[in-house]
């Protein structure tokens, strides 16, 4: 094994070079990704329907192609799924991506190619790694196994075609080569089960005899199965379970609310963190600094990129720039044309530039998880930063949270209604509300000004919810594990009064 983790280290370490190149030649990588794109797909449906042939730069290509969303797609999509291809893209597509970013009711099934799985979602898995060996060239990460938390997959029958649905994770997972096996726990049976309370319980016994020395996953699920790998082991910390864990792959949902419990989760002895922006639709982004927690932007990985600014989100003269054309400390919806046919496609994060050169970034939040009832605009990144000043101040620690607006009815003023279920609670919730509500101002100058002397906004509403609440809400939409999360911010109070009437919370 020490031979074959020299061997596989130095392979990973190798990647880094290509990385070094589209870090110097960003634009000119762009350029050939979107020739590439064009000219693949230019005899489908879809390229003929919007004259593919005779696009020759992005100006052109954003007249001919509208901005996408899942419902303008959705009709191709749904042919491609009953057998019928060529449609978004040339080659056959069987698998989709059941995308579960938002906890609605409505699915949403993106298409995943064999180039996007190759290009895209195992190049990123690799990426992630060769980071980690880059970083620490002492690394035994090959002489153990990887612990992946993925969801799981189903299969579609239309009359005589069958494609499959699911978490990518468990595309991912399934189409593996053969070899893979061999260096993640636990086995494919268990890894991709249907049933999730079962499927912990089956992965927490499976593994903790198993040398893990990393984990990928949600935080928010995968602090879940350590839990109870720590019951069933009866072990303090989990470096005590596996003691050769080097590193914690994490994504999804920002870190800095579950950071300190993964700490206590872990124990002594270090382990590193790397943040992965990986999503339904393609793997965009890694944290590629070990003291950073901003991610570099992926460039060479079959995706061509536009940019919205979140003002401008909406509007009918919505306007996409390049990749050239971004600053800093901006606001933006991302847009992605891919190698598995989602063309000029919203899949509804929005992102800040941190650096351009390289480009960097930080995830900010989604076009649809935001506050601003009152004009007040507050989003993810704002509540996450806040409520992490909140927590250092008052010595608590968080574990899941949402909110979402307290509209003005009955002469009363309009607030903010915050659910937050604590891993450590403060000794005043009160004193916490006041930091929390203070940490919004410094950072949201429209917050501020709606919080003025409690004119249209009041003290936000902070109510602490007994413990596994979240879990318990999940469970009742039937949203258990994959790729499941809370919606940390809405602009209505369906979750809120979900969550109120589930736990039986009065006013």
């Amino acid at each position: 094994m020490t031979l074959f983790n020299s061997i596989a280290s130095w392979i990973m370490k190798k990647r880094i070079h290509q990385m070094e190149l589209f870090m110097r030649y960003p634009h000119e990588v762009q350029h050939d990704w979107f020739n590439k794109l064009i000219l693949t797909a230019a005899n489908t449906e879809f390229g003929r329907s919007h004259d593919f042939k005779n696009i020759t730069s992005p100006q052109q290509f954003a007249q001919n192609v509208p901005l996408q969303d899942y419902e303008s797609l959705k009709p191709y999509i749904e042919r491609i799924r009953k057998g019928e291809q060529n449609i978004l893209w040339p080659s056959e597509i069987k698998w989709f991506a059941k995308s579960s970013g938002t906890t609605s009711d409505k699915s949403k099934f993106i298409p995943v190619s064999e180039e996007s799985l190759e290009e895209c979602h195992y190049k990123g898995g690799k990426d992630m790694v060769s980071i980690h060996c880059n970083n620490h060239p002492e690394t035994q990460l090959f002489t153990g196994k990887s612990l992946a938390l993925g969801g799981s997959h189903k299969t579609d029958y239309f009359s005589n075609y069958e494609s499959y649905h699911g978490d990518v994770s468990a595309i991912i997972i399934q189409n593996l080569p053969l070899w893979a096996e061999f260096l993640r726990a636990p086995n494919i049976s268990i890894a991709l089960m249907d049933e999730w309370e079962s499927k912990l319980e089956k992965m927490a016994l499976a593994t903790k005899d198993e040398n893990v020395t990393s984990l990928a996953g949600v935080p928010s699920w995968m602090m879940i199965l350590l839990k109870r790998i720590l019951d069933v082991t009866g072990k303090k910390s989990i470096k005590e379970v596996w003691p050769n864990l080097e590193v914690y792959f994490h994504g999804g949902v920002s870190f800095n609310p579950y950071r300190q419990q993964f700490k206590n989760l872990f124990g002594s002895g270090e382990v590193d963190y790397i943040e992965t922006y990986n999503a339904s639709e393609g793997f965009f982004g890694i944290q590629d600094q070990m003291h950073s927690d901003e991610l570099l932007l992926m460039l060479d990985y079959g995706i061509y990129y536009e940019f919205i600014p979140v003002e401008e989100t909406g509007k009918l003269s919505s306007q996409a720039i390049t990749l050239d054309q971004v600053e800093i400390d901006k606001n933006y919806a991302i847009i992605i044309s891919t190698n598995a046919g989602l063309w000029r496609y919203s899949p509804g994060d929005t992102i800040r530039f941190t650096n351009l050169n390289p480009y960097r970034i930080k995830i900010s939040g989604r076009t649809k998880h935001f506050i601003n009832a009152f004009g007040e605009e507050v989003i993810v990144d704002n509540a996450d930063q806040a409520l992490k000043v909140a927590c250092d101040k008052t010595n608590s620690q968080i574990r899941e949270y949402t909110a979402g607006p307290v509209y003005l009815e009955n002469g009363e003023k309009g607030a903010h209604e915050w659910l937050i279920e604590f891993d450590k609670p403060p000794a005043d919730l009160r004193y916490f509300s006041e930091i929390l509500d203070n940490a919004l101002k410094n950072i949201n100058s429209d917050y501020e000004a709606k919080r003025y002397h409690s004119l249209l906004l009041q003290m936000p509403l902070v109510r602490e919810l007994p413990d596994g609440s979240f879990y318990k809400w999940l469970k009742s939409k039937e949203k258990l594990g994959g790729q499941h999360k809370i919606p940390r911010l809405c602009n209505d109070r369906k979750i809120i009064d979900e969550m109120k009437k589930l736990l039986n919370i009065s006013e």
